[in-house]
């Protein structure tokens, strides 16, 4: 199944489709988030949170790389804005939360596609306006193909 496009007309939206995202999450999944600063990334992130039942916050964790928050599985949140260079990735041991019990959010993969699973569900956000987004939603693996299948019924509005 090829990818699917949704658009955001709100942050209320976005967090609904992270909402989703969450509730469809199974230990070891691994969402790569792909886009400008400001775009929306913690924002899904957010809703991928409440999804998974987890009531605190998610704020991006930009200055330490990465937050642990616990729910009905624990969301590893990890954002590789500050690294420059793909061996600071690979330096920070991300193979045990990729392959562990929890579920993997990465914000700014792009920045290390190369070492990330392969095996992925990868989420490309643009702007379309100042409240717009376009969710390009891209599964790479058996696995992924089926949330995209679950979110083909899924709607926004």
């Amino acid at each position: 199944m090829s990818h699917i496009e949704l658009i955001s007309r709100s942050p209320e939206e976005t967090q609904k489709l992270g909402r989703r995202l969450g509730q469809l999450a199974l230990p070891g999944d691994v969402f790569l988030l792909v886009g400008d600063l400001g775009v929306g990334k913690t924002c899904l992130t957010q809703g991928i949170a409440w999804g998974l039942d987890i009531n605190e916050y998610a704020l991006s964790p930009s200055f330490v790389l990465m937050r642990e928050l616990y729910g009905r599985l624990p969301l590893y949140h990890i954002d590789l804005y500050r690294l420059d260079r793909i061996e600071e990735t690979m330096d920070l041991g991300l193979d045990d939360y990729f392959y562990g019990r929890g579920v993997s959010v990465v914000e700014w993969a792009e920045k290390a596609l190369s070492i990330l699973p392969i095996e992925h569900l990868l989420i490309e956000i643009s702007y379309l306006s100042d409240t717009e987004r376009r969710f390009q939603i891209k599964p790479s693996g058996q696995r992924y193909r089926e949330i995209v299948a679950e979110l083909k019924q899924f709607s926004l509005t």
